[in-house]
């Protein structure tokens, strides 16, 4: 049976890096892929960012790959995460040979929590002067979040051991219950686990981040350090992503829209052929993920290269330059 392929471009480079990785897609599967919008153009042209039937697709496909929104993020991205039951973000931060990193020892990979702290979306405006927001954290979903990472850890070539990043020095009920449950969690399992404050953790990670593999996060704090960790290895055009839930998955590269370049066709499509790599990797194709890695790496290494990365090659020249690398 064909594997439905729900496909979100939405803003500025997203329409242009999206079709990107479907083309990858498309040259080692057979997938149906099924185009809906959203995004920023969406409400300006129909009233709302996110219409109920991209929502819908999301929330039916067998996987779904998104690219970026601009004001609207908040009213899109969300949602989306929400349509296929989101519970962990999965993002990779991993230098690559021939890529100027600041710090080209780095690999490490994010999982942040998906369903709330502060992203739960509880804030009020309670007067002129006053605004509010409530952090919320479980029991229930840290213990979930740890549940994934340590099968994560068990089933990785390249790591053995998890670190979990908080705060509970200072949040002591909300990131003490997020460190507790991780902590406990990993005792059970027998999976080796650390702790580390997050701000510790932002200076400690820029002056040697082989210190880490693993790290498990917050929602805010897996936002913020990720693209942290960006800033070592070449920047967000090579950071993807993956919202894992229990059946469905939604697939998306770290940066936004670039609305500076966007239309110019010399956005980085890596991040976003990565992602597509997760989704082959998620839905069972390991074969196929290993291969458009591998081509990602070779491209990366030996070019061509967008503006970006220092070249001056477009978007369509990279892909091709991956896709031809499949065959070989």
């Amino acid at each position: 049976m064909t594997e439905e392929i729900a496909v979100i471009p939405g803003d500025g480079i997203g329409r242009e890096v999206v079709p990107a990785a479907v083309g990858v897609l498309d040259a080692v599967g057979d997938f149906d892929f099924v185009e809906a919008d959203a995004g920023d153009h969406v409400k300006d042209e129909a009233g709302e960012a996110l219409p109920q039937e991209t929502y819908d697709l999301a929330a039916s496909a067998d996987a779904t790959l998104f690219g970026a929104a601009g004001e609207t993020a908040a009213d899109v991205i969300l949602p989306l995460r929400g349509a296929v039951e989101s519970f962990v973000n999965v993002r990779p931060a991993k230098a690559y040979p021939g890529v100027d990193a600041l710090r080209p020892e780095t690999d490490l990979v994010f999982l942040r929590e998906n369903t709330e702290g502060v992203y739960a979306g509880h804030e009020d405006r309670l007067t002129d002067e006053v605004s509010t927001l409530t952090r919320v954290v479980t029991e229930s979903a840290s213990r979930r979040l740890a549940r994934f990472a340590c099968e994560f850890v068990r089933t990785s070539d390249e790591h053995d051991a998890l670190a979990v990043a908080h705060k509970a020095n200072v949040m002591r009920e909300t990131d003490g219950r997020f460190r507790e449950a991780v902590l406990s969690v990993a005792a059970e399992r027998g999976v080796e686990a650390d702790e580390v404050l997050m701000d510790a953790f932002a200076t400690r990670v820029c002056l040697d981040p082989t210190q880490f593999g693993v790290v498990v996060c917050p929602n805010l704090a897996g936002d913020v350090l990720s693209d942290l960790a960006a800033g070592l290895v070449g920047g967000l055009g090579l950071l993807p992503s993956a919202n894992i839930g229990p059946e469905r998955a939604l697939f998306e590269p770290v940066h936004g829209t670039a609305p500076d370049i966007a239309g110019e066709g010399v956005a980085n499509p890596s991040a976003t052929i990565l992602s597509a790599a997760m989704l082959l990797d998620h839905l069972g194709h390991d074969e196929e993920a290993a291969a458009v890695h591998e081509a990602v790496e070779r491209t990366l290494a030996d070019g061509p290269r967008t503006p970006d990365l220092g070249g001056d090659e477009t978007t369509a020249d990279v892909t091709e330059a991956v896709i031809s690398r499949l065959d070989d």
